[in-house]
């Protein structure tokens, strides 16, 4: 067996790190992308205080970022009379994500754009250092090189993925996650337990991510319910805080597979939150990879036990009491639909990253074994 594995990313994990930012700016120019919203006006101000004055403030980052967005925002940075020496992304995955196209454009959105639609112009794209501060517990955008575009009119999403969009720094701080309402938090909580598995069930899987994600999800699945009964814990942020971003060091190195590339459909179609797209086939796909043997089925097993087809079973179980359902008729998907999403979804860039047997799959999506219950 061969295998590789690397992350360049400088992890700062602890409660009130944020106080740490303006050590890290170390009086470098620098543009703060963040949302606009109270929360963050008071942590853009402290932020200023310590650290100077940003050069430039995106405070508009929308959910999904999407082409029209995206172009707008990034002209601002060009009519900075210099381009700041780092970006800092203070926010959920869509403030990195973010945050990783204006990185790359320098002042230009159509070099991402022909990029991501065409492959070309790399050498084109720029990389201006990024200090990830994520207030979500879930993306793991903070130590990936990739980001997620979207481009709503077409009806398309696109992955911008550089190696030189690794953060140079991850300052995760769980104080900042405080306060999130209890949708946000399952369904960035699902986000993170979705990267683990689809990390395991992946042709790129190694044992330094197995064991990232064998940890992540086995805490996952017992931190996040008491956490959504008790949002006000900093230990159960600080444990949530910290499984996320072992998901993310986990797919960090192999990206995300079946459960992904069904979920971006579904979210362009149905509005259905990411973190909620991604996971409801969890159990699906967990069924179909019996079997499947090395080490995918041995790390599935330290998480779920000897027998994973009880295991997707409690797995459904679990997703039901956080208010999943598991029936995609509960996103408005017909049996039809689901199975051409289920056929095209094989066929995509993070479909043929799936290890397990495509006909198992199929066969495990005929079935739903809990009713439609509680929906996201």
């Amino acid at each position: 067996m061969t295998w590789k594995y690397g992350n360049p990313v400088q992890i700062e994990f602890g409660v009130d790190n944020f106080d740490k930012l303006p050590e890290l700016i170390a009086g470098r120019s620098y543009a703060l992308v963040t949302y606009g919203e109270p929360f963050f006006d008071e942590l853009t101000q402290r932020l200023e205080k310590a650290a100077g004055a940003a050069t430039l403030i995106i405070r508009d980052v929308a959910p999904n970022p999407d082409y029209r967005l995206l172009s707008e925002q990034t002209k601002r940075f060009a009519t900075l009379r210099s381009q700041p020496d780092i970006i800092v992304a203070l926010g959920g995955g869509s403030v990195i994500d973010s945050a990783k196209v204006f990185a790359a454009a320098s002042g230009d959105f159509e070099k991402v754009k022909t990029y991501l639609e065409i492959q070309k112009g790399a050498e084109r794209l720029s990389a201006v250092p990024i200090i990830a501060v994520p207030t979500t517990a879930g993306t793991g955008s903070e130590v990936t090189c990739w980001g997620t575009v979207w481009d709503e009119t077409s009806g398309k999403k696109y992955s911008l993925a550089r190696p030189s969009l690794y953060p140079t720094h991850a300052v995760v701080d769980p104080r900042l996650m405080l306060g999130k309402p209890r949708l946000l938090t399952v369904s960035t909580g699902l986000d993170a337990l979705s990267h683990a598995l689809e990390s395991l069930w992946n042709v790129n899987g190694n044992p330094v991510s197995a064991n990232h994600a064998v940890f992540a999800a086995r805490s996952i699945l017992s931190v996040l319910p008491k956490l959504a009964a008790n949002l006000g814990s900093i230990e159960l942020r600080t444990q949530m805080a910290m499984a996320a971003l072992f998901a993310g060091l986990a797919f960090s190195n192999t990206k995300t597979a079946i459960a992904h590339s069904l979920s971006y459909p579904i979210t362009l179609r149905y509005g259905v939150q990411h973190g909620i797209a991604c996971s409801f086939s969890l159990p699906m796909v967990l069924r179909s990879v019996q079997g499947a043997g090395g080490l995918c089925e041995d790390s599935l097993k330290q998480i779920f036990g000897p027998d994973l087809r009880c295991g997707a079973d409690d797995l459904e179980q679990f997703l039901t009491t956080l208010g999943i359902s598991c029936n995609p008729s509960a996103y408005n998907i017909e049996r039809k639909e689901w199975r051409e999403l289920i056929e095209d979804s094989l066929q995509g860039e993070r479909g043929r990253n799936f290890l397990g047997s495509h006909d198992r799959l199929r066969e495990a999506s005929d079935s739903v074994r809990l009713p439609l219950a509680q929906t996201a």
